[in-house]
């Protein structure tokens, strides 16, 4: 088959008259002065915040089209990113829209999440998740009737009850059988989207949830696969609805009631194609399995690396997630079987006579406090809570159940020993005078703070920000505020709270006395603070149901044969999502939550991003083990985010070889190819911040000191090695004895002092006997102290700033070169004039 032929390009014809020179002048000013405006433009906002960075590159736009009564073609929906997708958020917006009236329920979007058998039709109305929800919004049913839409003209079954219905036919299995059918989902876990209104503007954003088919089987996304082998897709539909119904009623006194899948709703469907990372597993059950431990801060990261691990490998590398003081015992005595490589942000302390154990920054991420937070600023106008200051005082006052909201429901008295303190946080004046821009109602504020159960390094770190700030600390102790709000007296007991716990209390218990509906008078339960705002089992599990909105909130009693249960609260609409958390920053950022701004030790308010996360990596001080940095929120400055941490491998250099091999692997894995952010297996998940230059060379040393496994007694560890008196190691030069014992690996310096901790030459080994175990400053040579550009990733924000200057050079060059020719054709012409009228 022959190439069509290209397009003939056709070349620019001069003006007339117009001198060559001139010209070139001209073209000349016009790229100098292009390059000026160009770096005197500020970058687009958000760029250098790699927390919100998805696959812009993937964003797709699409417009709407003209119906019967409705005009939508003004309509231009986004959807921001479409491939390499998985268990996310992903942002949908939307402008030209008609605003939604103050009163009736018009003009609005309904989304929902499909699976096809035609790549190129998409998918029709069976193969859609929709209905089933919460609250039963408008539109939300999939019943359909030619009664009230005349194009109606499949004939679908009817329910028992004798209504028409869009029956949901999922990737396998039988189709539901009536519109109220749970079998594939619920009101409480569907991800449609039915009711989101457009604003005063005609605009709007939400973050839809997509899912995999490991949460959703029955649409299949990602598992899906052609007879090639290529990753079959799924859709996102968006059903714009006007301010008519399909029979051509517009009536503002009754909401819009017809189904997004009736069939006149439905032909004005926008549909975007989506692509999903595969899920199938890849790796041979058959190897074997190699166990890897530890801190949720490294869960995202490692299952991303898990597939690339297994390809080139001979094992299979599985993760299990576990507090960190766990994992730190576990990897001291590993077995066959056990975990021999330990994620953890506390260095691992060797016992005295243990093998010595080595530590590899693998990963730079945090804590985030996420949120949702959609409120009602006036009669049907929702509007987005995004921009939100939290300080130290109004974490504590949130830990400690200090807001009645986190102990009764909006029913239920206020708590006698909680009298005069704010409901909920939204009506709290400290946070009102940090936050001047909410103007909702206090009762529009999230309950509570949703947290796990678990004990952490993370948690530790929290409380030591918390308690460094001194008018938090007095508050814990039971000092007001300077409103008056105090302090729930449970927490005034001792034990309660002190500076080295590592988990999250509930330690008001107090019950309150609910009736039950639905059975015999006089059946009550007793519910407490933990039914009002429950654990989550993890951060990402609590990301989860804050993207959702749905804690899992426990209000109502319920009898069914004179049996007393809870029953959580209906799921709120998208208009009314309203829930806050402590996560980790790469569930925050998965799901697309936004993360509140932290003030650090200078007072300046911070949200994680990875300038911030990495300027936050070169101010830590070392732990008890040098080249283990240790977070210190306390200490951040100059732009540094105080909720910051990195997770360092850690493995006993007594295991056997194939294991340290195995270990060793998986180390320069993270610290190699792990570190490249994006959206595809074996990528660094974005949340993480990519480990500065200096630290993955650390990590590749630490790797080939757990390769070589138990040094000679002449030789001493190096930075981030416990050697067997548990004591810190040297530097990560060699050692004074001239072997490359040392964790930095460096060739023999003859007796020379060895590099620090990031391989740099001239910073001497600590000495084990020297009586000040505090924690060393900060120094000029600390291997963090780069930029995000020294970290030898690139982020989006990097790359948009190198192609912007790589942009000006060009147009410097270009407009200096343009310049150059007619000014030196004028100077040879003035010289040959002089020339020949010289004597």
């Amino acid at each position: 088959m022959s190439r069509p032929t290209p397009p003939k390009t056709r070349m620019p014809v001069p003006r007339p008259g117009a001198a060559p020179g001139r010209r070139r002048l001209t073209l000349g000013m016009g790229a100098l002065l292009a390059a000026l405006v160009l770096a005197l433009l500020p970058l687009p906002e958000g760029a250098d915040q790699a927390r919100a960075a998805t696959a812009e590159s993937s964003a797709v736009t699409k417009s709407g089209a003209p119906g019967p009564y409705d005009d939508f073609s003004d309509l231009k929906v986004t959807v921001h990113q479409t491939k390499g997708l998985r268990w996310q958020g992903v942002k949908v917006s939307w402008t030209g829209g008609k605003p939604a009236p103050v009163l009736g329920k018009f003009n609005f979007l309904q989304i929902m999440q499909c699976w096809g058998d035609d790549p190129d039709k998409g998918p029709d109305r069976r193969q859609c998740e929709f209905g089933n929800e919460a609250r039963i919004p408008p539109g939300t049913s999939r019943d359909v009737s030619p009664t009230t839409d005349p194009q109606e003209t499949d004939d679908f079954t009817t329910d028992p009850r004798g209504n028409t219905f869009v029956p949901f036919r999922p990737v396998s299995g039988p189709s539901t059988t009536s519109r109220l059918d749970t079998t594939y989902f619920s009101a409480g876990d569907t991800n449609s989207l039915s009711w989101l209104p457009n604003d005063g503007k005609g605009e709007g954003e939400a973050v839809f949830e997509m899912k995999s088919s490991l949460e959703s089987e029955y649409l299949g996304c990602g598992a899906r696969t052609t007879a090639s082998g290529a990753v079959q897709p799924c859709w996102l539909v968006v059903v714009p609805r006007g301010e008519h119904e399909p029979d051509g009623v517009s009536d503002v006194s009754r909401p819009t009631l017809t189904s997004a899948l009736s069939r006149s709703n439905w032909n004005q469907r926008i549909v975007f194609r989506l692509d999903f990372e595969p899920v199938t597993n890849t790796c041979d059950p058959d190897k074997p399995e190699r166990v890897i431990m530890g801190s949720e801060l490294a869960t995202d990261a490692t299952t991303a690396w898990q597939g690339e691990l297994c390809r080139t490998g001979t094992h299979r590398f599985t993760y299990t997630q576990s507090g960190e003081e766990l994992a730190r015992n576990v990897v001291l005595a590993p077995s066959d079987s056990s975990a021999g490589l330990a994620m953890t942000l506390d260095p691992v302390q060797a016992p005295e006579g243990a093998a010595p154990v080595v530590h590899a920054p693998v990963a730079v991420s945090g804590l985030t406090i996420g949120f949702v937070w959609m409120y009602e600023k006036g009669t049907f106008n929702y509007a987005p809570f995004k921009e939100v200051r939290l300080n130290q005082r109004l974490l504590a006052k949130a830990l400690t159940q200090s807001y009645a909201s986190t102990m009764v429901s909006s029913q239920d008295a206020v708590p006698d020993y909680l009298t005069g303190n704010p409901r909920y946080i939204g009506g709290d004046p400290e946070f009102l005078k940090l936050n001047p821009a909410f103007d909702g109602n206090d009762f529009n504020s999230p309950i509570g703070l949703v947290i796990t159960s678990e004990n952490t390094d993370s948690a530790r770190m929290m409380w030591e920000y918390i308690l460094a700030d001194p008018a938090a600390r007095e508050f814990i102790k039971g000092e007001k505020d300077p409103w008056g709000m105090k302090v729930n007296p449970e927490y005034l007991k001792d034990g309660v709270i002190t500076d080295s716990l590592d988990y999250f209390p509930k330690a008001d218990l107090t019950p309150t006395t609910v009736e039950c509906s639905g059975g015999a008078a006089g059946l009550t339960m007793a519910r407490t603070g933990q039914e009002v705002v429950p654990y989550a089992t993890d951060m990402h599990e609590a990301a989860v149901k804050i993207r959702r909105g749905d804690i899992g909130t426990a209000y109502e009693c319920t009898v069914n044969q004179s049996i007393t249960k809870w029953a959580t609260v209906e799921r709120a609409t998208p208009v009314t999502q309203r829930q806050m958390g402590i996560v980790d920053n790469a569930s925050a950022v998965r799901y697309q939550l936004n993360a509140a701004a932290l003030p650090n030790a200078d007072g300046e308010y911070v949200k994680p991003t990875n300038d911030s996360l990495l300027k936050a990596v070169a101010e830590m001080p070392d732990s008890e083990v040098a080249g283990v940095k240790a977070a210190d929120p306390a200490r951040m400055t100059d732009g540094a985010y105080p909720l910051a941490a990195v997770v360092y491998a850690a493995a006993s250099l007594g295991q056997a070889k194939d294991a340290r091999q195995d270990y060793a692997k998986v180390i320069r894995y993270a610290a190699g190819d792990g570190q490249t952010q994006g959206t595809a297996s074996g990528q660094l998940p974005y949340g993480y911040a990519p480990l500065p230059a200096a630290m993955r060379t650390q990590a590749q040393q630490a790797a080939d000191r757990l390769e070589k496994g138990v040094v000679a007694s002449t030789e001493s560890p190096g930075a981030g090695t416990t050697d067997p008196d548990g004591e810190p190691g040297g530097g990560s030069g060699t050692g004074t004895g001239g072997g490359d014992g040392g964790l930095g690996g460096g060739t023999d310096t003859g007796g020379t002092t060895g590099g620090d901790s990031a391989g740099t030459a001239g910073a001497a080994a600590p000495d084990p006997d020297a009586s000040d175990t505090s924690r060393p400053s900060v120094t000029s040579t600390d291997p963090a102290k780069q930029n995000v550009a020294q970290s030898g990733g690139f982020t989006p924000s990097d790359m948009l700033g190198l192609i912007r200057w790589v942009v000006l050079g060009v147009l410097i060059a270009g407009g200096v070169a343009a310049l150059a020719g007619p000014v030196m054709l004028r100077l040879s012409v003035r010289r040959g004039t002089a020339g020949a009228t010289a004597p």
